[in-house]
């Protein structure tokens, strides 16, 4: 593995985070791409200085026999996944969009179908180096430093710059077949999917709730051979094919990236863009995730004159608790499709609060609400939404908006843990704090 050309990226940014620090004032980090949180009006974060660690785009090793991967922290899972599968291997988890980095899966809490078995893709990670708010250079791992190593997930960039990620492998073939099952009632799709969960005989997991009477159950096997394939990366679109088809091939990359052309339902913003005339003449300049976001941000000046946007966020609610979630929000939220993905945490995660940790079942369910309008004047559906994850002991990730008094949030997050993993790597406050990063509603 050579490493001169990592060490010498190391070094610059490095630098440049001691000349930041010199300076004072907020800092941001810019991993190049496109940013996958939330867009909210009059966001003052984009006016930060940048720390630019946009160069850090290497796979640096990839070891067969020991299915073990080391790379730099920029490098997109749509990069990754065609290397590591010319050695019959992926990562174990594989974000939905071609877009999401690795070091962004880390501190942003990536989970995929495969999360039943896995739990979220730093939980198949082995070591991080990391460059710290003095720009120093910290290597940590569960057996070095486990406290660093624990918290750099889901730290959203507050603690210091990922340089380095190494990560566990897992064995992969050509193509997934699919079987949907399908349900009209939620008790028989639920029992199904925990069943399924349980057994472990398929490789990939989750549904989408079309609606209250259409739930699908998508279970997913690596095959060597498709007697055709699917793709759903232009005129098609994924989660509407479940509804017709019992059965689905798709290439491996195909069926990681499913989801990606649709970006979080974004295409149904754009007037017939579901339909197949309008995406054969746009839909290669329009689709995708790293389209859409950017088609999306530029409407920043059309979005800061709406209210406030529509709800986008991922929550998840303990197993125990998915029916009374799933009973509130079929008769209160109403919104579909609902992605549903279950999530094994394999142990109580240290960022977690130990007394909101009381309520986790090992596992978990991700419902994902993308695009519900969030126009009425009286009720927020993004603070509704909050609430009821809090109330039924959930956690929601925090690329969403965030309505949280600092006082709940710490209820729900280690400030103990997080503020002296804060001290060890950025005792001057480079980094702005994981509640002043992630709080970032305006009040209208």
């Amino acid at each position: 593995m050579d490493l001169s050309s990592h060490e010498r990226e190391v070094t610059r940014v490095a630098t440049t985070i001691r000349v930041q620090a010199g300076r004072g004032g907020p800092v941001r980090i810019d991993k190049g791409g496109v940013s996958h949180f939330v867009p909210v009006p009059g966001d003052s974060r984009e006016h930060a200085a940048a720390i630019d660690a946009s160069r850090f785009r290497r796979v640096l090793a990839i070891d067969p026999e020991r299915r073990i991967c080391v790379a730099e922290p920029g490098v997109t899972f749509a990069e990754l996944v065609p290397r590591t599968l010319e050695h019959g291997l992926v990562p174990a988890v594989v974000p939905e969009l071609e877009d999401i980095s690795l070091g962004g899966a880390v501190a942003g809490c990536s989970i995929e179908s495969s999360s039943y078995r896995y739990g979220g893709f730093h939980d198949g990670c082995l070591e991080y180096e990391v460059i710290s708010g003095d720009g120093e250079i910290v290597t940590c791992s569960a057996e070095k430093d486990p406290l660093l190593f624990d918290m750099i997930h889901g730290s959203y960039g507050t603690l210091g710059v990922l340089s380095r990620i190494t990560f566990k492998l897992v064995q992969a073939k050509r193509f997934v077949r699919m079987q949907y099952r399908h349900f009209d009632g939620f008790d028989a799709f639920h029992a199904a999917m925990a069943e399924r969960c349980r057994v472990g005989d398929f490789e990939f997991i989750d549904g989408i709730v079309h609606g209250p009477r259409s739930f699908v159950l998508c279970l997913g096997a690596f095959v060597d051979e498709a007697p055709f394939t699917s793709n759903y990366r232009w005129l098609d679109v994924y989660y509407k094919s479940t509804l017709g088809r019992t059965e689905d091939y798709l290439t491996t990359p195909d069926y990681f990236f499913r989801y990606d052309a649709e970006c979080h339902w974004l295409s149904r913003t754009v007037p017939g863009l579901e339909t197949r005339p309008v995406r054969w003449l746009v839909g290669r300049h329009v689709l995708g995730s790293r389209n859409l976001i950017r088609w999306s941000k530029r409407l920043d000046r059309v979005l800061g004159m709406k209210q406030r946007p529509d709800v986008v966020c991922d929550v998840f609610v303990p197993q125990r608790n998915f029916s009374a979630f799933y009973e509130w929000y079929a008769r209160d939220f109403d919104f579909w499709p609902l992605w549903v993905v279950p999530y094994r945490m394999p142990r109580p995660y240290p960022w977690i609060r130990e007394s909101h940790a009381k309520h986790r079942d090992e596992l978990w369910i991700d419902c994902a609400v993308y695009g519900k309008p969030n126009d009425d004047p009286l009720v927020d559906g993004s603070e509704v939404l909050e609430q009821k994850t809090y109330e039924l002991g959930g956690v929601k990730t925090l690329i969403s908006r965030n309505h949280y008094s600092e006082k709940r949030f710490w209820e729900i997050y280690d400030r103990e843990r997080y503020e002296a993993a804060k001290r060890r790597l950025d005792p001057h406050g480079v980094f702005p704090g994981l509640y002043e990063k992630c709080h970032r509603v305006r009040k209208s």
